[in-house]
């Protein structure tokens, strides 16, 4: 009897695991060793506990059914050996931490990792003398000569006999989290609305108050569509003509930074190039991860965070550039926060993300490419309608204010507080801390 791990690959159209006939055994995870650091209103948890009891009743309606656990991985996989199980197949997963348990886990069963989350295998796109590519434009240039038809292939469902063992699904309760709110659209309904948004794609995904992304980072995350299904998407769309380049491109960027986190592990803890010797101020850090830094952009961005679980990519952008440029404080601690809420949260994602702003990761943005955060505000949220939604004790300002530093220093505003920065000094301060 074979085991499917299923851990984000959480649905039963087009899932490599499912290709594995013969007598199976279905299984999720809640691990403990994951959980434990988690608060109990983590929205994540719920989601995720309400897509595998779903994915529970797809897997009845064919026939198969899916063994939910909470605890410790290792010890559950021998335990599940006593019935029988012979080997476990599970979707590949690189960050450190996965790393580590999968060997553990195969010492107690052989462990085979099915590449079903990204759209290339990690060595499949290599220079000539088969080092990794350490520079986003010459790696998408040759995943793009390397990508055909089969990347976009459906996996056929093979036929399978039901292995058995005793397990009672747990509650939400007994892994120790409540049931949190959370809005999100099923991957059907987000390709849909995608359809009609990818053709003014590359115009308009930047600026912060329209919707004109996919909305499809938490679905890719957690495998409730297979990426394939989205290449599948970008192949129709193309044969009516609409240019698809800049949403695949950003599809090639999520596979690249999952890349370098594999070849170069320590990367999800250490600057690739180290720049400056932060200088962590515990004030600073306090006013950023509650919202209160008196630059509005941030704190509305902040704010989507914290409230959501969601925050618009160019809002990641600012936020960031912020947090390790005009504070200097260390991007570890600006990553951590992050990974404490967004929903899509993915390691190698958010940590390439974090390393990039700071200047400090492979193929990172110059050093002195500090984003001013007014400027940016005003291009991308002009009228302030991004920032007056999530911060509504602003709606009586005029939008132009909310992006003049100099207003904001002069302006008592009743229960918000003044920068804690000025950009210039503070851009100065960063140029002048690098080694």
């Amino acid at each position: 009897m074979n085991i499917l791990w299923f851990r984000r690959d959480l649905r039963i159209e087009d899932n490599a695991l499912l290709s594995i006939g013969g007598k199976v055994l279905p299984v999720f995870i809640f691990d403990a060793n994951i959980l434990d650091s988690l608060n109990s209103k983590d929205k994540r948890v719920s989601f995720i506990y309400e897509t595998v009891l779903s994915l529970q009743k797809k897997l009845q309606s064919i026939g198969l059914d899916l063994y939910i656990f909470h605890g410790d991985p290792v010890a559950i996989f021998q335990s599940l050996k006593a019935y029988g199980a012979k080997k476990i197949y599970a979707a590949v997963d690189y960050d450190n931490y996965a790393l580590k348990r999968d060997r553990a886990v195969a010492k107690v069963l052989p462990l085979q990792r099915i590449q079903d989350c990204f759209i290339f295998e990690p060595d499949e796109v290599l220079k000539d003398d088969q080092t990794p590519y350490l520079v986003f434009t010459p790696f998408y240039n040759k995943a793009k000569n390397l990508y055909t038809p089969a990347h976009a292939g459906r996996f056929k469902r093979a036929s399978h006999i039901l292995g058995a063992c005793q397990q009672m699904n747990p509650s939400l309760q007994q892994i120790g989290f409540e049931k949190a709110q959370f809005i999100h659209k099923s991957p059907l309904a987000c390709l849909e609305e995608f359809a009609q948004k990818l053709p003014l794609y590359q115009k308009r995904r930047d600026f912060l108050s329209v919707d004109a992304t996919s909305n499809l980072g938490i679905h890719l995350r957690f495998g409730t569509i297979s990426i394939r299904e989205v290449l599948r998407f970008l192949i129709e769309q193309k044969k009516r003509g609409v240019d698809t380049q800049p949403f695949f491109r950003q599809l090639i960027f999520r596979d690249f930074y999952a890349y370098l986190l594999y070849h170069f592990p320590t990367l999800e803890y250490h600057d690739y190039k180290p720049l400056v010797e932060y200088r962590f101020d515990q004030t600073y850090y306090d006013a950023f991860i509650n919202a209160r830094t008196g630059v509005p952009i941030i704190d509305a961005a902040l704010t989507e965070l914290i409230t959501t679980g969601y925050m618009h990519n160019r809002a990641r952008m600012i936020t960031a550039s912020f947090f390790t440029k005009h504070l200097l404080l260390p991007w570890q601690e600006g990553e951590a926060f992050f990974a404490k809420y967004l929903m899509d949260f993915e390691k190698s994602s958010n940590v390439l993300s974090w390393q990039w702003a700071a200047g400090t990761g492979i193929d990172p943005q110059p050093y002195f490419r500090i984003f001013n955060p007014y400027t940016q505000g005003q291009k991308f949220d002009t009228d302030a309608l991004y920032i007056k939604k999530h911060l509504p004790f602003l709606a009586d300002i005029e939008p132009k204010k909310l992006h003049d530093e100099k207003f904001l220093f002069q302006t008592d505003i009743k229960g918000y507080p003044k920068p804690i920065v000025v950009h210039k000094q503070a851009r100065q301060r960063a140029l002048d801390a690098k080694f």
